[in-house]
């Protein structure tokens, strides 16, 4: 363990001059912090990936190892297995995955991208990688084929053209079938790309090649010919043979389907349009949409099933894309909430030449994966257990706690499980292959989301796996708009008015608070009870500080005459019918005032067990300004308070008592020490304020007059809070310049690249000073504090940290009826770059939590007794009497966009001070505890992820992760404790990562497997007459003809061989030191003993042959010995 001396190292960052400390530190000098970090606990690394493909362009099935795999746009690949069992891969080049093919029950997968290259990956490993990779430089791909069992792969071309790859060696052959080879000699057409390459189910020896003009061609592999053409007048979009290898059907663009009988190419036998209208006079019916897809699966006991996508008449305008299934004469159209990009029928065989019996359709859709159930009637899809639904509604933010209290995840699960969708089929999810890994993490953890349509999603996150546990909908809470004329005139977004921004949840209370994008603030409680709320309890605040009215100066910030605005009630009441009784009465010209962006309903609300609506609070519009979006949020459930800021100021209320307690324009809470000069340089005449700004003592008392009991506060006093306080600062404001006052919060250049120093004197960069960051905590407030005391610290947006003194009532019944008596404490310190983190360590280096209370049940009928009893502040270890003791400090740790200070209190002096970054800036930082100490993780907008000591700043870890970040990332991603952090890497999935060594090194053990060994299920019985009369599967030796003694060698230049990392040849590569050389060993003796045991099977077959063709030879001599030359 490594320790610190305060004072050498004060010496040696005073001989730097980086940071800022104290000439004096007295007793505390002596004071060593052990500091147990060290770098090499720290490593980068994704763990899991957890949602629906982002864009997915294909898909593929292991009907042996039942195991789904789907590519994207973006050259993706995720594989699933059972639930609990998925996987993500990249292609390096990025391009589209335009087709998948499995190696059925071999533990390998082929791909083929739209840059045209194909790749061998190997799925036996927990991190598949690839083994081959074949660039074409000539051709472009547009369709591949491997055959059950085969080694040999198809791939069709845009030239018409047809190659052949050795999947093992990936070599191609030298066999190619061209399509002027393919087509009549008579034809002059180019017959178009290849779309469909397929061999005959019963003889591999036929290959049936459709071309996209609509020319379908019966190739003989032996013979190097055509045996048939097949021609329709309509393009082809894909083909399907049935099982008996006599019959293959086409899908069209014209909507029509055609089968065709393998020797009459003259004509289809049956032309169906499925979805066309037939026409009386017997004439071709209307045309449709084309049917992009057909399969055409075979039943033992029944009709076959044809499945196909597309081919909906074009008059049903607005229709939803749908999946058709025709089973004898019922024809069942099924309905699909996003385009289909896919769909595979899941079948009991593998074998193509057997009777498929269909049991499940897979539909992969844009942003949804449905699995229909074929063998229930109506078609019901199976209930999805994959965590595809993260985009239901697009995330807005997340929160992620890891090793959260036990209890937490089995009480959501219980309300959640009660949300669950009924009509599922009763079967069990048909992709179930591979296993779970084996991990030994076993702290629980959880995610929460929010979402655009003001839902709020918790999901179980323990041990890389993600599961949803409860869904809370915010948005009950208001009235819908009815029609589209009242519905903009308050609103300040245009669309998603509900969408969640903030959200601050206490997971020892289970207290949620979220800030919505319409400025209104919602607290629940949780309950494991059903309650009907008859009103909903609302406040409505005005803070609003950038009044434009002029009003003489006279009197004192009391005495101000305000505009008659409806008053927050102190009692649980709603206010929501008085709030627009005078909602534009100081307007002349009819400007919005005192109204809010939604309305909250008025009828009774039934609320489910789980969250519950205790208190709503809204920002109302001003003078016909909107209020501005909340940039801050803070939840304590010890204190019963709730705090919230924007660009204007900061908000305390009480949600206990339903009170607003402090209302305060963020230059306000500087008082008379505002490091600003706040100075207007605008031309304008208008008369000075008598006092300038409001004196700090002054600021604190009109503070504390706002907080009195809330049964004798006055009317004025709430028109206070309306009015934004003191009249000072009113004034100053009064003098702006009118401009955008909306923070620019997601362009952090303006903020991060301003000047610090006091004489920033534009009234421009004052007005952008927004609440960033808060707090709560029991604290040293002021220099001279003899013991700790409950406090709120702010951090703005121009990095300064502010304290708020919390004098709290008794616990117990006196809580309710005594007010909270709030008063700011003015400026504390300051850094560069707007305020992102707080937190506080104790005297020995450990993180104090913020107070809280433990959850108990809201709506138990037990008496206020019992409930008093649970109702008890979190114990602090500090007593006032010892405060001023060597060992009573506390360190506060702030993190700012461009640097991080560590400073001890309650001297206030700056102990530790690192600059985090000078071309970039913060996105996030989190206070998190690791295994073996704490540490500051900070995510900079230049993609660098780091992890500062503490209390110390050493530089521990500075990884490049992300090279771009766009807003997405920059919202949602977030650090928590035991090295986990998460983001969203695209609209639809959570990437999470750890940063930490111990995860990494046992990440392997916790993947799941993909791969596991199953027996290939026996073919299907030839039969006996079809064995004599040759009826059966014929056999081809593909060897023989696409090898290279038979074929030859494929020209060089027609496609590139590059090796890939994975497999055994990956592990030569990668293994190093004396490990590597015993696993080479390892590996060497396998293959030696594998070549050894073929060779020594070789040698007693041929024993065998020789000892049989000696018997065969000895009976011969018996019986010809005696015979003379002419009984021969």
């Amino acid at each position: 363990m490594k320790k610190f001396n305060i004072r050498k190292v004060l010496d040696g960052l005073t001989a730097v001059s980086s940071p800022s400390p104290s000439p004096q530190l007295g007793a505390k000098e002596n004071e060593l912090i052990p500091e147990t970090l060290q770098s090499e606990h720290f490593q980068l690394c994704k763990t899991v990936r957890h949602g629906f493909p982002y864009q997915p362009s294909s898909m593929a099935f292991d009907p042996v190892q039942k195991i789904l795999a789907i590519g994207t746009q973006s050259g993706a690949l995720r594989l699933f297995g059972r639930p609990g069992v998925e996987c993500y891969c990249q292609h390096e080049s990025g391009a589209a995955v335009i087709q998948l093919q499995f190696l059925i029950n071999e533990g390998a997968l082929v791909s083929a991208l739209a840059d045209d290259s194909i790749h061998l990956w190997n799925l036996r490993q927990k991190r598949p990688a690839v083994l081959h990779s074949l660039k074409f430089n000539k051709e472009r791909i547009t369709f591949c084929h491997l055959p059950f069992q085969s080694k040999w792969l198809y791939i069709g071309s845009e030239r018409g053209n047809i190659h052949i790859v050795n999947v093992e060696s990936f070599t191609l052959s030298g066999y190619t079938i061209m399509w002027n080879k393919a087509i009549e000699l008579s034809s002059k057409a180019h017959p178009g790309p290849v779309v469909h390459i397929s061999d005959n189910p019963m003889d591999e020896g036929k290959l049936i090649i459709g071309f996209e003009s609509g020319i379908v061609v019966l190739w003989d592999l032996k013979s190097k010919r055509a045996d048939y053409r097949y021609t329709y007048d309509e393009a082809i979009h894909s083909v399907a043979w049935h099982h008996e290898g006599k019959q293959f059907i086409c899908s069209h663009s014209d909507g029509t389907l055609t089968i065709w009988n393998l020797k009459s190419p003259a004509k289809p036998i049956q032309t169906i349009t499925p979805h066309g209208k037939q026409p009386k006079d017997g004439k071709k019916p209307e045309p449709c949409k084309p049917i992009l897809k057909v399969e055409y699966k075979t039943t033992r006991a029944g009709d076959p099933f044809m499945i196909f996508s597309g081919g909906l008449s074009y008059d049903t305008v607005g229709r939803r894309p749908c999946l058709t299934v025709m089973h004898g004469k019922s024809t069942a159209v099924l309905e699909m909430d996003y385009p289909i990009v896919d769909f595979l029928t899941l079948c009991e065989t593998p074998y193509p030449n057997d009777f498929q019996e269909p049991y499940a359709v897979v539909v992969l859709l844009e942003k949804d994966l449905v699995v229909i159930d074929l063998a229930q009637n109506g078609y019901p899809i199976f209930e999805n257990p994959y965590p595809m639904m993260i985009h239901e509604s697009p995330v807005t933010c997340c929160e992620y706690l890891a090793d959260c209290p036990v209890d937490l995840i089995p009480a959501l699960y219980s309300v959640g499980s009660r949300q669950k969708r009924q009509g599922y089929s009763k079967k069990e999810w048909p992709v179930s292959g591979g296993n779970w890994g084996l991990g030994t993490q076993s702290y629980p953890e959880i995610i929460i989301t929010g979402h655009a349509d003001g839902s709020v999603k918790f999901w179980d996150a323990s041990a890389i796996m993600l599961q949803v546990l409860y869904k809370l909908k915010t948005a009950k809470v208001f009235e819908k708009a009815r029609c589209k004329e009242e519905k903009p005139s308050t609103e300040i977004v245009d669309e998603d008015p509900f969408a969640i921004q903030l959200m601050s949840w206490c997971p020892e209370s289970r207290m949620l608070c979220v800030a919505g994008v319409s400025a209104h603030v919602i607290i629940y409680r949780f309950s494991k009870q059903e309650i009907t709320t008859e009103v909903v309890q609302l406040l409505e605040l005005r803070l609003q500080h950038e009044l434009n009215d002029l009003e003489s100066p006279e009197g004192g910030g009391d005495q101000t005459p305000a505009p008659p605005t409806p008053s927050t009630s102190p009692s649980p009441q709603t206010a929501g019918p008085q709030t627009h009784t005078s909602s534009s009465s100081n307007s002349s010209d009819g400007m919005r005032d005192n109204v809010p962006c939604l309305k909250v309903r008025s009828s009774p609300l039934k609320q489910s067990p789980g969250y519950q609506v205790e208190l709503v609070v809204q920002l109302v519009w001003v003078s016909g300004e909107p209020p501005q979006q909340i940039s801050s949020l803070a939840i304590n459930s010890c204190y019963g308070l709730v705090v919230f800021g924007n660009s204007n100021g900061l908000a305390v209320v009480d949600y206990l008592q339903k009170t607003v307690l402090l209302n305060l324009g963020t230059v306000e809470l500087y008082g008379s020490n505002d490091p600003y000069q706040r100075q207007p340089r605008s031309p304008r005449k208008s008369r000075q304020p008598s006092g300038g700004l409001c004196d700090i003592n002054e600021g604190s008392a009109t503070s504390e007059d706002r907080c009195k009991s809330p049964t004798s506060v006055l009317m004025s006093n709430h028109q206070h809070f309306y009015n934004g306080g003191g009249r000072g600062a009113k004034m100053s404001r009064k003098l702006s310049l009118p401009t955008e006052l909306k923070p620019d919060l997601d362009n952090r250049d303006n903020s991060f690249s301003r000047s610090r120093s006091s004489s920033v004197t534009s009234i421009d960069k004052e007005t952008r000073e927004a609440i960033t960051s808060f707090y709560f905590c029991e604290t040293y407030t002021r220099k001279a504090d003899g013991g700790l005391t409950p406090s709120l610290w702010v951090g703005t947006s121009l990095g300064t940290v502010l304290a708020i003194s919390l004098n709290m009532p008794p616990a117990g019944e006196q809580r309710l009826l005594q007010p909270v008596i709030v008063s700011p404490c003015g400026t504390l310190f300051r850094l560069k770059g707007s305020v992102v983190r707080m937190a506080f360590l104790d005297s020995t280096g450990s993180i104090l939590p913020s107070p809280f209370e433990p959850w108990y049940e809201p709506n138990a009928p037990a008496n206020g007794e019992e409930r008093d009893k649970v109702r008890k502040r979190r114990p602090v270890s500090v007593s006032p009497s010892t405060s001023q003791e060597l060992n009573e400090n506390q360190y506060a740790v702030v993190c700012s966009e461009k640097q991080a200070k560590v400073v001890i209190l309650p001297s206030q002096t700056c102990v530790f001070k690192h600059n985090i970054t000078e071309t970039s800036f913060v996105l996030r930082a989190d206070v998190v505890q690791m295994n073996a100490g704490i540490c500051v993780a900070c995510f900079c907008a230049n993609g660098h992820i780091m992890t500062l000591s503490l209390p110390g700043l050493r530089p521990l870890l500075d990884v490049n992760y992300l090279p771009l970040t766009d807003m997405r990332i920059a919202r949602t991603f977030c650090f928590t404790n035991l090295g986990q952090a998460l983001y969203l890497t695209s609209p639809t999935e959570i990437q999470r990562i750890t940063y930490s060594q111990e995860v990494c090194e046992n990440l392997q053990e916790m993947l799941g497997e993909l791969f596991t060994p199953v027996e290939t299920p026996e073919a299907p019985n030839r039969g006996f007459f079809k064995g004599l009369f040759g009826g059966g599967a014929q056999s081809l030796d593909r060897m023989e003809l696409f090898g290279e003694t038979g074929a030859g060698k494929a020209p060089r230049s027609l496609a590139q061989h590059i090796p890939g990392p994975g497999g055994i040849e990956g592990m030569k590569g990668a293994a190093s030191g004396i490990v590597g050389d015993l696993a080479r060993a390892r590996i060497a003796l396998d293959e030696r003993g594998q070549k050894l045991s073929e060779v020594e099977e070789r040698t007693a077959a041929m024993m065998a042959s020789a000892d049989s063709f000696s018997k065969h030879a000895h009976e011969m001599m018996l019986k010809c010995k005696d015979k003379k030359w002419y009984q021969f």
